[in-house]
């Protein structure tokens, strides 16, 4: 590890505590030698990524990223914390694939789970050791965050255990939350590095919750999907740590999603396009109440919302109070998303929390004029008035004021659609994106080069 990860405490926002064991730097086995034969047998550009749910119908860019870094010659294999949210029979055929290959570590049985625990303990008492005191310092001695922590270190030694078998020596984490957590204790524990490619927001508004601090100082490397996103973590962390920060922006496949729109008859209503969970983070109910004040003034307009969520009851009960034409779609792949986009007149996306938004490259990408908010990393994707419209966040008369101007103006709606599909272009090309991920790799981990 580097030098100066070699002394970081285990900090929660302005606490610091008992530092963490560190990592073995070469992840050498701890008693037999014949186990660290295994990494001469691996072929190289061998990567594992860590996720907290896959495939997940909400986060395609995981299964889009693995496929591309597979098409640069790197060999990707993945654990997740989760299940699927789909079951199988409702998956394209690339997703069940993948779930024939993936860990999925909850889903490891009692009897295996305590084997791997007893073996550990058995054969590796040092790893066991360095986990388990480093879960305890995660709760701090507060019962309910130890108890916590104890099942994340369980977890961590199954991902270990797996690493292990696997030969791998370093894993790749999406997310910073709880699947960071496990990803961080096994590193501890089996001593392999890690790296992060950080999302938000939920972790940059509670520190000490994720351990964030912890997280960034810990990793081998940080990607970062956004300035934005960037910028949270140098807030966190001593400006020593910056310099492993890197934005990689996400992306969407331009050979999926391009221009192509289904013919409207003239009597048709405008249609507005949400896909996003129906959560209260997600806005919907700000874009119901904006068509609310459109219909009363005689804007002919249908929404379709798609996605599930806890607020769907809420949203379904305040469109029937209001009259709202409102089609709740429920979760959709995304074959089945590209399709509805097609049909869309404009996309809104009105959040109030957010990373940057992979539906909204999306929408963009087939020419679709988007109406967004000005949180996080949403306005390095849409620069207001050029790619599409920015409004402040929970305001309910700047985003019916947005779709106001578009519903009543189709030049502006297909100004906007050519420049948001030309922004995508440039900026969010999965493929190119991936490269420049790749590249990253490659310079961290020169044993994959």
């Amino acid at each position: 590890m580097e030098t100066t990860l070699q002394n970081a405490n285990l900090q929660t926002g302005g606490a610091s505590i008992a530092p963490l064991p560190e990592p073995d730097s070469d992840f050498a086995p701890i008693v037999k030698d014949r186990e660290a034969k295994v990494e001469d047998r691996l072929p190289g550009r061998k990567l594992a990524y860590l996720l907290s749910r896959f495939p997940a119908v909400s986060h395609t860019f995981f299964l889009n990223e693995i496929r591309e870094l597979r098409k640069l010659g790197f060999t990707v294999e993945v654990a997740s914390i989760n299940e699927p949210d789909l079951p199988r029979a409702s998956m394209p055929k690339a997703e069940v694939e993948e779930t024939e290959k993936t860990l999925y570590i909850k889903s490891t049985g009692f009897a295996q789970a305590l084997w791997i625990v007893g073996k550990t303990i058995l054969l590796r008492p040092m790893v066991f050791a360095r986990g388990f005191l480093a879960a305890l310092r995660l709760g701090f001695w507060d019962p309910a965050a130890t108890l916590k922590a104890l099942f994340y270190f369980a977890e961590a030694l199954i991902l270990g255990e797996w690493m292990r078998s696997k030969g791998h020596r370093h894993l790749h984490i999406h997310f910073c939350g709880p699947v960071a957590t496990v990803g961080m204790l096994a590193s501890v524990a089996w001593g392999f590095s890690y790296s992060l490619t950080v999302h938000g927001p939920d972790e940059f508004y509670d520190v000490e919750k994720f351990y964030l601090r912890s997280k960034v100082e810990r990793a081998k490397f940080i990607l970062c999907i956004s300035d934005f996103c960037r910028s949270q973590l140098m807030r966190v962390v001593a400006p020593e740590h910056w310099d492993k920060m890197h934005v990689v922006r996400l992306g969407v496949d331009p050979t999926i999603f391009f221009p192509s729109r289904e013919e409207k008859q003239c009597a048709d209503p405008m249609e507005l396009l949400c896909v996003g969970r129906l959560v209260a983070s997600k806005g919907q109910l700000i874009l119901l109440r904006a068509c609310d004040l459109l219909l009363s003034e005689g804007y002919p307009l249908r929404v379709r919302l798609v996605g599930a969520g806890a607020d769907m009851e809420h949203l379904k009960a305040f469109a029937l109070q209001k009259n709202i034409p409102v089609v709740f779609e429920g979760a959709k792949n995304h074959v089945e998303t590209r399709r509805l986009l097609g049909r869309a007149d404009v996309f809104v996306l009105a959040s109030f929390a957010e990373g940057v938004p992979v539906a909204l490259m999306e929408a963009m990408a087939m020419e679709i004029p988007c109406v967004s908010t000005s949180i996080a990393g949403i306005p390095e994707l849409i620069r207001d008035g050029i790619d599409g419209l920015i409004v402040s966040a929970s305001s309910v008369e700047a985003l019916a004021s947005a779709l106001r101007r578009l519903l009543g103006d189709p030049s502006l709606r297909r100004s906007f659609g050519i420049a948001g599909s030309k922004r995508v272009l440039e900026r969010y090309d999965l493929r190119q994106n991936v490269c420049s991920l790749a590249q990253v790799f490659r310079d961290h981990l020169p044993e994959i080069a």
